[in-house]
């Protein structure tokens, strides 16, 4: 009998001691595995501990407390959205689901506008503002606000760029000046202030007012500050349209005489008369790069862009902020000059009615007065019937009654030149849109499809179907292109010591389904998301985790990066 114990024993010693141990918090097992190098893919594991990606290749001999089978799936880094709006939604709600089902880890915020610095007018002004989503303001720095929005739980990580827009009215307000050389010094300081506190370097939006009345020497003047933290430019250029060329041209200067990497927001040829610029903008760009010029751009998969009204009217109206130009458009002498400029060709503005060709390509799709709501969905032609007055009337009539500058979505690009952006080796994507939910007060307007679209879209439709990129490179241009471009610490690669920000989806059935009629729909195909190495989504269901960080750019002068980590 002892002999018999003894033999057990041993027996059940030498099991334990073969069986794998325990020594990951997750492993991802037998996924096709794309590192975000753009590299070609390979069979493995990826293993996780912590907030940190601890091996990548095979995982022997060692388990996690969860385990994943990802055979037949894509494993990957988390997709960085490089052009968000997710700046109001992500109080409304942290989840961040029309980002997070698709991959997305990381929002980066600043098209102009970012969220500080602030004085007491500009967060009286905000308030007065806001639209369906409510909130206060906590907050009067760009750091402040991430660490806010961190605060309260995130599941996405965030960054933002310092707003040229949003420096200059701290300063200036709404002029349609030149700041003095107290001023300018005083604009310096504010970026300067942003890029120690982990900003991405400036972001300007040069079409809107009151940003349009910025010369280039005062952008190279905040762009000089950024510069000294390594920091980049990215910018909406001037025109995307009309003057594309001149537009990229001044981009191009601006990196050169301030010395930092410059990046186009949305790269486009707006307009069908501009559409066969796309060629020699392309030229430019490489002509620039070969010059040793980091010049690059992202983009959305769409042949539609979203702004609002005020892209259809000069900006010489909007001097002075939205309610003197509300109060102008009231007077009858101003609105017949704002008319007959709404409808005569120009280079001298940015005219996205014009562009778009007809009333029947402007799509109505956000009105703060819930009298307006019903309009939600609408062509701008649809609309002017209904209302007995020429297209350009409506939309003055439509601004005042709403006193917002009316969400709406214009046709403006080519197919042909959509693919021919994606096949570009230096672009990456942003969808330009919030982080929403088809519930609750996100229901209250039609967001363009790209909110819930964008890398679901470049993956399904571009990749798949018409095999634009091979996967691996449309990877590696959501990931570590981005990654490198805003010299971000440890990010956008699996590799070992980096942040375990991953995406698990299936590249056979990954797709996007919002439409401009019904936006409100999730993309399908990705089934696990994790963030800082927790999971925010699993089998395709948000787990209500909020492990979101700020991320921050290379001049943070705070604690350091391995304090912020731990």
């Amino acid at each position: 009998m002892k002999r018999r114990v003894g033999i057990f024993f041993v027996s059940a010693m030498l099991l334990w001691s073969c069986a794998p141990r325990v020594e990951y918090d997750v492993v991802i097992r037998g996924g096709t595995v794309y590192d975000g190098s753009g590299s070609p893919p390979f069979i493995g594991d990826v293993a996780i501990r912590g907030d940190t990606i601890a091996a990548v290749g095979r995982v022997e001999n060692a388990r996690g407390r969860v385990e994943i089978n990802a055979a037949g799936l894509a494993v990957a880094p988390g997709f960085i959205n490089m052009l968000s709006w997710a700046t109001e939604s992500l109080i409304a709600d942290g989840r961040a689901q029309s980002d997070v089902r698709q991959g997305v880890t990381l929002e980066v915020f600043g098209e102009g506008w970012s969220m500080g610095p602030l004085n007491e007018t500009m967060k009286r002004e905000m308030l007065e503002r806001q639209g369906d989503i409510k909130y206060d303001l906590p907050w009067t720095t760009l750091g402040e606000y991430l660490e806010y929005l961190v605060r309260r739980g995130v599941s996405v990580n965030v960054a933002s760029f310092v707003g040229a827009t949003t420096v200059r009215i701290h300063v200036l307000g709404y002029e349609n000046r030149p700041p003095t050389p107290a001023e300018m010094e005083r604009m310096r300081q504010l970026v300067r202030q942003a890029m120690e506190e982990g900003a991405l370097g400036v972001g300007s939006s040069l079409i809107y007012a009151p940003a349009f009345y910025a010369s280039t020497e005062e952008l190279i003047e905040l762009c000089k500050v950024a510069a000294e933290y390594g920091g980049m430019y990215i910018s909406h250029i001037r025109s995307e349209g009309n003057r594309l060329l001149e537009a990229i041209d001044e981009l191009i200067r601006i990196a050169r005489e301030a010395k930092i990497p410059a990046e186009i927001y949305h790269l486009k040829a707006a307009g069908r008369a501009n559409w066969p610029k796309l060629d020699e903008a392309i030229r430019r760009i490489e002509a620039a790069r070969a010059e040793g010029l980091r010049i690059t751009a992202n983009m959305y998969p769409y042949t539609a862009g979203a702004t609002g009204l005020n892209a259809a009217m000069p900006p010489w109206v909007q001097e002075g902020g939205h309610r003197a130009w509300v109060e102008r458009l009231k007077n009858p002498a101003i609105r017949a000059r704002v008319l007959r400029e709404m409808r005569t060709p120009t280079d001298r503005w940015e005219n996205l009615y014009l562009m778009a060709g007809s009333p029947e390509n402007v799509l109505l799709v956000g009105f703060k007065n819930d009298a307006l709501k019903p309009l939600t969905g609408k062509t701008l032609a649809e609309v002017a019937r209904l209302r007995g007055k020429s297209p350009e009337e409506t939309i003055l009539d439509l601004v005042i009654e709403d006193d917002s500058r009316v969400d709406t979505v214009y046709f403006l690009m080519s197919e042909e030149n959509v693919r021919r952006q994606i096949a570009l080796p230096w672009v990456s994507f942003g969808s330009d849109a919030e982080a929403l939910a088809p519930e609750g007060v996100f229901l209250k307007w039609n967001p363009h499809p790209r909110a819930y679209g964008t890398f679901a879209r470049v993956l399904g439709r571009y990749v798949r179907e018409e095999k634009v990129v091979p996967l691996e490179e449309a990877i590696r241009r959501m990931t570590s292109l981005p990654a490198e471009n805003l010299k971000l610490d440890r990010r956008g690669r699996l590799k070992v010591g980096y942040f375990a920000d991953v995406v698990v989806f299936d590249p056979a059935k990954i797709q996007d389904h919002a439409t401009y009629e019904r936006p409100h729909q999730y993309a399908t195909g990705v089934l696990h998301v994790f963030v800082n190495g927790v999971q925010v989504l699993k089998d395709g269901e948000h787990t209500g985790a909020k492990p979101g960080r700020v991320v921050r750019g290379p001049g943070y002068k705070g604690a350091s990066q391995e304090a912020i980590r731990r």
